[in-house]
């Protein structure tokens, strides 16, 4: 699985995915720290990666009628770094799973 990350989320979610052998890229990594909602979701669409965000917008964006984008939606709040990581490495069988098996969003609360 690709993903690419949300400015909103620390670096080292990337690095934590890579680390999963996941392709993992941050925003930030590629320079589109100041980029829009809509560009952002194209690139991840263009580029077959799974957004990774907490952004409501990408949501609403995700759920427009034949829109074949993906989305890892985090729905837990602010939270430490580490917080995350461990939710997510509780849940990761669950996410991989329901996006191999074709689900297009999943949340993560």
């Amino acid at each position: 699985m690709k993903f690419l990350v949300d400015v909103q989320l620390p670096g080292t979610l990337a690095r934590w995915l890579r680390g999963r052998g996941c392709g993992a890229v941050h925003l930030l990594e590629r320079g589109m720290g100041q980029a829009d909602d809509v560009s952002i979701w194209k690139t991840a669409s263009a580029e077959g990666r799974i957004l990774v965000t907490k952004d409501e917008d990408f949501f609403i964006l995700a759920t427009r009628p034949g829109d074949p984008g993906r989305l890892l939606w985090l729905r837990m709040g602010n939270c430490r770094t580490q917080d995350l990581l461990t939710r997510l490495n509780k849940d990761w069988d669950v996410i991989e799973t329901a996006f191999s098996e074709g689900q297009r969003i999943v949340e993560v609360r």
